[in-house]
């Protein structure tokens, strides 16, 4: 017996024996042998498709979608409606009411009654949401990075129509400010990538693959209202995948720097590029995971990034964009996208595993080259032993390893140590500790924790600039900690 009064009826014609529906679940291997080592690719810049001529400096207006979402509907409620009524010609027997039981109309003035009730709680709830909010925004005074910073900080305000549609008020806000960047080389187009405004007199930042190879390193920039200018590139590292260009062109409207700190997996995100070419593109998705050490490029000139995962959908093209939070701050520079085992980053496409770098290291890296045209990178001075298998990672025990008069000799580290931790953070790879550490600045003091002979301590140690450090006799300086190069090969950007 069914107990259930809103369950359709069943046909009785059959057993007595209830039948009970079985879904079988179907398990699919994406591989039938071991995955490639080779899994996460530089998000490479887009081959963008033909633009149709546009006038430069012709003033036009990018007109956003006004369809409101809806949605679909399920067919699946259709399947518990209340049964129908019965037929016309059935009889009807009118019945006393039962005790305990509302009659028709009283149910029918208790839901006039309540609809009253709610619609006067909604609007004063309204009324009290808007009275919060805009207190809330008005005191909102947070600052993020140096207090001399030159880029606009997370206390500016970004949105202004929060009464609408949280990504379509970021979308609006944000497009003008995110740009294309074709890299021109032999004079023709090679390859297309992403960029945003970072101040108001025409610096953009954008990712070091993405400009890197241009003709006298200059490329074109395409505004969102098709506008284009010849940008400079004022500087650039590989190192952390970063540069900035520069184009002669004043009153423009800079991206918030957010504090990428302050984020937690699960925030909502918004990324904004060109990805394959397709100019002014957004996606949306989540933080999916914090401080993914990300490591991509030549082996020569390896980037490594203290990541930010999204599953956002993030393709090539979308190189350079911002990743975007709900309050419309940049707290991500799209990098890279991990791959099903492509060897060309131009088959890559999104399976939901983008990276970003973060936007504090964003900001000290491009306030760097705007002011000297280059950037360094902080080191504690030792070289890992790569070869090392057990917990945590290994200071190397050849001659050199610990660079005299750096960081680590002056801490007390010495060759043979096992760094197992830093800042209380577990280490198990040494692509871990280099992005850690890259993640900081110079001057900066970390605590690793250090096992020396079955004892465990902790020393603290005051980061300085790779320039500062050198191993030997051979005066190679610092490239990470690696010493061999280490970490994983990865394949270069498609052009």
């Amino acid at each position: 017996m069914n107990d259930n009064p809103f369950a359709p009826p069943r046909d009785h014609s059959g057993p007595d024996t209830e039948s009970t529906a079985t879904t079988e679940t179907a398990t699919v291997r994406v591989h039938d042998e071991a995955p490639p080592t080779n899994d996460t690719v530089e998000l490479p810049p887009a081959i963008s498709p033909q633009r149709g001529e546009t006038e430069a400096g012709t003033d036009t207006t990018a007109v956003m979608p006004t369809q409101a979402f809806s949605q679909p509907e399920d067919p699946a409620t259709q399947a518990y409606l209340p049964p129908a009524e019965p037929p016309a010609d059935t009889p009807s027997t009118a019945a006393a009411p039962q005790p305990g039981r509302l009659r028709r109309s009283t149910v029918a003035a208790v839901a006039a009654g309540a609809l009253v009730l709610g619609l006067g709680g909604g609007l004063a709830g309204a009324w009290a949401y808007d009275s919060f909010s805009t207190d809330s925004s008005s005191a909102a005074s947070s600052s993020t990075g140096s207090g001399t910073s030159t880029l606009p900080t997370s206390s500016s305000s970004t949105i202004a129509r929060t009464d609408e549609n949280t990504v379509a008020a970021i979308a609006s806000a944000v497009m003008p400010s995110v740009v294309s960047i074709e890299n021109i080389q032999g004079g023709q187009e090679a390859a297309e990538g992403s960029g945003f405004i970072i101040r108001e007199d025409g610096y953009i930042l954008t990712n070091n693959h993405v400009v890197d190879g241009s003709d006298n390193d200059t490329v074109t920039v395409v505004m969102s209202d098709g506008s284009e200018y010849d940008g400079q590139v004022v500087g650039a590292t590989a190192d952390y995948d970063l540069a900035v260009v520069k184009i002669d062109k004043d009153g423009l409207t800079p991206l918030v720097l957010g504090d990428s700190d302050e984020l937690v997996v699960g925030d909502d995100v918004v990324a904004v590029g060109s990805p394959l070419g397709l100019e002014s593109t957004v996606t949306t998705g989540i933080v999916s995971a914090l401080h993914r050490p990300v490591t991509a490029g030549e082996t020569g000139s390896t980037a490594f990034i203290d990541a930010i995962q999204t599953d956002a959908a993030i393709n090539p093209g979308n190189s350079g964009g911002p990743l975007i939070n709900s309050q419309g701050q940049v707290i991500g520079i799209n990098s890279a996208i991990a791959s099903l085992g492509s060897s060309s980053g131009s088959q890559a496409g999104s399976v939901g595993l983008g990276f970003a770098i973060t936007s504090n290291q964003a900001r000290r890296t491009a306030e760097e080259i705007i002011a000297t045209g280059e950037a360094t990178y902080p080191v504690v001075g030792v070289m890992l032993d790569s070869s090392y298998t057990g917990e945590g990672v290994k200071v190397a025990e050849t001659d050199g390893a610990v660079a005299e008069g750096g960081p680590a000799a002056e801490a007390g580290i010495e060759p043979g140590d096992i760094i197992t931790a830093i800042d209380g953070r577990p280490i198990t790879r040494s692509e871990e500790l280099i992005v850690a550490i890259r993640a900081k600045a110079s001057d900066d003091t970390v605590v690793l924790t250090v096992e020396r002979g079955g004892d465990s301590q902790d020393i603290s140690v005051t980061l300085v600039p790779n320039t500062d450090v050198s191993y030997g006799d051979s005066g190679e300086q610092d490239q990470g900690g690696l010493g061999d190069g280490g970490g994983l090969p990865f394949p270069d950007p498609s052009e």
